[in-house]
């Protein structure tokens, strides 16, 4: 081997940058395992709260030593940014998709016009959005283009106006406005984005992750470690829209005649029409008596009057003009929005703008305040003008949001401060239409622009309102259409269970490669080794996220990496039983290998490569580890283990024979005549595949929120549960859909429902949660509260670990990406198979093979879906494990038709005679990355989490099946369509 100085330095040096790399998270779990001894030192388990407290504790005793040099060359602060990012399955944490509303961009870009063109296109795009994967700006300017007639885009009451007048004139075609529109379009994403950065920044997680999809207006987002997950989102979704309103007094009397008016009105609208049983079957004096004798007379009140029955008189002193129960807000608001309603306000208040207050945590009355308001329903100040915000607390030393403003906004505040003093009213300042607090003014104008925002804040909500308040608002709404949430607990029991499956794994590869070939194999360990640092290294040096999958994939990368080294070893045997000596049949043994091992990885890597573009989240944590394990593993074994060998044989008197005693002549003289049985093998097969389509088509698979939209809950009780039982409890009142079955132990359940799954915010998230913690609060401790139940919250182990919601529109577009993953997959191997060996027969035998075993591995998740003790759902974990099959099964299959390559072009194909000669000769390899590969896979089965296992399930039956067909289905289809050609050339000959 040439260069063996230079190899040999660069594989120190790849190793010493590798553990570099890793000593920073060494440091890190070093110091944040002393700050949690120290907190469990300080707080004892006796106290309460004492979770909450012990994490406050490891937070301020690791800001207290951030700055200390640790090891003479970093500081704990410096080394948390470089050590290996870990995923939310590892970490918890939430991980969200929003998507920044376009057309909210586009009626902003019209100044909100009335055009009744532009409001017809924006509604056709409304409705062709859900069933198109053109962005919705496209699919807005087809509407526009199929209705508009005479008008046009640069109209000067659509995109001609005042605010976009520098860029857009009153002559310009559609044509040239489109791509200023598109432009501007991305700008305002790209803000959205920089808004979101800022905000998180100031969100104190650590390592946190935002990436745009493309030009679709989504953002993703990630927060590992994130605990409060209701806090987060709300962050995350809330546009900031800051406004300032004068009130109304409460002793305005147009607005009590207004509710009066209204509570009369609704009556009339809201009672039931008498039917004509009711009337001719008057009601008997005994009914009379017996029907709702517990009714009080509150009830009777709000049954009568819909809205004076639900009000209560506001606090004197304040500026609401009502309460009510917080329960009660959402019907009395959309009473008083409705258009019939509000026709009745008189004419001096007639743009009156109700709003409730922001009601704090355990609060159970809300204010309702009416703010004066205009006919465009503008506020007299925007949120615009605020140039700073910070968190402070007020002069009874609460919470509160100090706010500075721009000279406009100073000018604007002093006049606003003068009217509230001179009519005596109140100011209200409103974030994201909740009324935050509406102070008044007692000693006339405010000069200089500086306000307070107080109220029933808590310290995390104050300084997450000056946090959005600095980023800006949102230049348009932010759906969460897609979310992920992990608690801390699952975290560290998936760390936990996979690295209990690489030990495992690990050793028996280590074990089987000495067992198999002896003192080689130890140089084939130390290599295995030597790679896993590698890989560990490479991603921490690219700040790439590991996680579960990721996790199998580095697993599984231990698997198929034994296959390059059994690959060389297998063919350095061979040499050797020619004759050839020592150090020449080593050579020939690497150079003759190489091809074969550069053709399986290419292919597995192109699988690899698509997973990647193609998955999101975690699966491409898996495409990721696997992408890099292949380039090392191919570096350590290609060069590293040579070196080694090399470096033992070169000095004199020392043997090695790549076998031990037991498997010296394993597979030796084997004469199996593979091509006869391949008609049996065509029954077997062609009878699995049938079974396989007729339960496709009748059972179908049990598909995932991932593919279908809802909400899935991961929750785990003290005791034992019965999920018929829960699942018919929740399904009064999540409906018919709602299903829980019970995964991994007894005592832990999956939810999934599409109850209101089309619907987003955190409200309706919040109800549903409230809803599930209501109906099973029967099954935990006494005392379980909804802050223990809840995502990231305070008991550790029990209720809801892990919390999944997919909207209708992403999942669609998941289900897309995933089978286009899988059509492109088949299409670059076959190109690639073609051009390497340049006959179509041996790319279709390999793309047979490999819809063979994807259609077996569908089948059986098919027939046994039922039947199987744990989940067995299709959603993009499966998708990858099939990409994964699909990569093994070429990987095999290229393998031996390689060889068949070789062998032919030496020998010719001799009715068929060769082609089993190279099936013979590869079938040592086959069966031994095969039952390395399984083990590892078992392993990880059996020992890496309840939420790989369907993961795993699909790939062992991809192996199994994979190598099956290598030889008894592509070589086959390869020979019996190349059949003609063979028999050509032999009568030739």
């Amino acid at each position: 081997m040439q260069n063996k100085g230079l190899i040999r330095l660069f594989a120190i040096l790849f190793g010493l940058v590798s553990i570099y790399q890793l000593s920073y998270t060494f440091i890190t779990n070093k110091l944040e395992g002393d700050a949690e001894a120290y907190a469990a030192s300080q707080i004892s388990e006796a106290e309460e709260d004492y979770v909450a407290k012990r994490e406050a504790l490891e937070a301020s005793y690791l800001d207290s030593i951030s700055d200390n040099t640790v090891l003479g060359f970093t500081s704990y602060e410096e080394a948390k940014t470089k050590e290996l990012n870990k995923g939310l399955d590892l970490k918890g944490g939430i991980n969200v998709t929003l998507q920044i509303s376009v057309k909210d961009i586009l009626k902003g870009l019209a100044n909100n016009t009335k055009n009744p063109v532009f409001n017809k296109a924006l509604a056709d795009a409304d409705q062709a959005s859900t069933n198109s994967d053109d962005t919705y700006l496209e699919l807005f300017f087809e509407a526009f283009d199929n209705i508009k007639g005479d008008t046009k885009l640069a109209s000067p009451d659509i995109f001609a106006n005042k605010g976009l007048s520098d860029d857009i004139n009153f002559q310009m075609t559609d044509d040239e406005v489109k791509p200023i529109i598109r432009r501007k379009i991305d700008e305002s994403i790209v803000s959205a984005f920089e808004v979101l950065r800022e905000r998180i920044d100031g969100f104190g997680v650590t390592q946190p992750n935002i990436q745009r999809e493309g030009n679709s207006g989504r953002i993703v987002v990630e927060l590992p470690g994130a605990k409060d997950i209701a806090r987060a989102q709300e962050l995350l979704s809330s546009t900031a829209q800051l406004e300032f309103w004068e009130t109304y007094p409460q002793s305005n009397q147009s607005i009590g005649n207004f509710l009066v008016n209204a509570n009369e009105r609704l009556k009339e609208i809201l009672e039931p029409e008498t039917t004509e049983e009711g009337v001719s079957k008057p009601e008997s004096e005994i009914d009379s008596l017996l029907s709702d004798v517990s009714q009080d007379s509150l009830d009777m009140a709000e049954d009568v009057n819909p809205i004076l029955g639900k009000l209560i008189p506001a606090n004197p002193g304040t500026h609401a003009i009502a309460r009510a129960m917080v329960s009660d807000t959402a019907e009395l608001g959309e009473y008083l929005r409705r258009p019939e309603i509000k026709r009745l306000l008189p004419n001096d208040i007639q743009f009156t703008k109700f709003l409730w207050e922001r009601p704090g945590k355990d609060a159970e009355v809300a204010d309702l305040y009416a703010l004066k308001s205009n006919r465009e329903g503008t506020p007299r100040i925007s949120g615009d003008v605020v140039s700073d915000a910070q968190d402070t607390f007020d002069q009874f030393n609460k919470p509160a949001v100090s706010m500075t403003m721009n000279t406009r906004g100073a000018k604007e505040w002093e006049e606003l401060t003068g009217d509230a003093y001179n009519n005596q009213t109140g100011i209200a300042i409103v974030l994201d239409n909740k009324v935050y607090t509406a102070p008044g003014v007692s000693s006339g104008p405010i000069s200089g622009g500086r306000s307070e925002i107080t109220g029933t804040f808590t310290v995390n909500e104050t300084k997450d309102i000056a946090n959005v308040l600095r980023a800006g608002k949102l230049p348009a709404s932010a759906e969460i259409i897609d979310s992920f949430v992990v608690g801390p607990s699952l975290g560290q029991e998936a760390i936990d269970s996979g690295l209990m499956s690489f030990v495992i794994a690990m050793l028996f590869v280590l074990v089987w490669m000495i067992f198999y070939y002896g003192r080689a194999g130890v140089f084939a360990d130390i290599a295995l080794l030597f790679n896993i640092l590698l890989i560990f290294g490479v991603l921490t040096s690219l700040g790439a996220v590991l996680t579960l999958p990721g996790i199998a994939g580095v697993v599984l990368t231990i698997g198929m990496s034994v296959d390059a080294n059994v690959l060389i070893f297998e063919r350095i045997k061979e040499e050797l039983d020619r004759g050839k000596g020592k150090a020449q049949a080593i050579a020939d043994g690497f150079g003759n290998a190489l091809s074969s091992i550069l053709d399986a990885n290419i292919t597995t890597g192109l699988t690899a490569i698509i997973l990647f573009i193609f998955g999101s989240g975690p699966i491409k944590g898996f495409a990721t580890t696997l992408m890099i394990g292949i380039v090392t593993s191919l570096f350590t074994a290609i060069f590293v283990t040579r070196l080694m060998i090399n470096a033992y044989t070169n000095k004199k008197g020392r043997r090695l024979d790549f076998c031990t005693g037991i498997t010296k002549n394993l597979f030796k003289n084997l004469s199996i005549d593979f091509l006869s049985k391949r008609k049996v093998a065509y029954i077997v097969s062609g009878i699995l595949i049938a079974v396989s389509v007729f339960s496709l088509a009748t059972k179908s698979l049990q598909q995932g929120v991932d593919f279908v939209g809802g909400r899935s809950y991961q929750v785990r009780f003290e005791h034992a549960v019965n999920p018929s039982e829960i699942a018919a409890d929740l399904n009064s009142v999540l409906g018919s859909g709602t299903n829980a079955k019970t995964f991994g132990a007894a005592n832990q359940i999956i939810i999934t429902t599409n109850y209101r799954f089309e619907e987003n915010g955190p409200e309706v998230d919040t109800e549903i949660l409230n809803e599930l913690f209501t109906h099973l609060q029967k099954y935990f401790p006494d005392g379980t509260s909804y802050d223990d139940f809840r995502p990231g919250g305070t008991a550790e182990d029990l209720g809801v670990l892990k919390y999944r919601k997919v909207g209708p529109t992403i999942a669609d577009d998941i289900k897309k990406s995933a089978v286009l993953a899988i059509i492109g997959s088949l299409a670059v191997v076959f190109l690639y198979i073609l051009l390497r060996f340049r006959k179509w027969q041996f790319s279709l035998g390999a793309v047979v093979a490999v819809f063979h075993d994807v259609m077996i591995v569908l089948g059986i998740f098919s027939l046994t879906g039922d039947i199987m003790p744990f989940n067995m759902e299709i959603d993009q974990a499966f998708i990858a494990a099939i990409l994964t099959v699909i990569g093994y099964s070429l990987n095999d299959t290229v393998v031996v038709f390689d060889r068949i390559r070789e062998i032919t072009g030496l020998k010719g194909f001799n009715n068929g005679e060769n082609i089993n000669l190279a099936l013979n000769s590869t079938l040592s390899r086959t069966l031994n990355t095969s039952l390395t590969t399984l083990i590892v896979l078992l392993a990880i089965f059996i020992f890496g989490g309840e939420s790989l296992r369907g993961f795993m399930f699909a790939m062992i039956v991809g192996v199994i099946v994979g190598t099956y067909s290598s030889v008894f289905i592509a070589t086959p289809v390869m020979f019996d369509s190349l059949k003609k050609k063979i028999a050509a050339a032999t009568t030739g000959a």
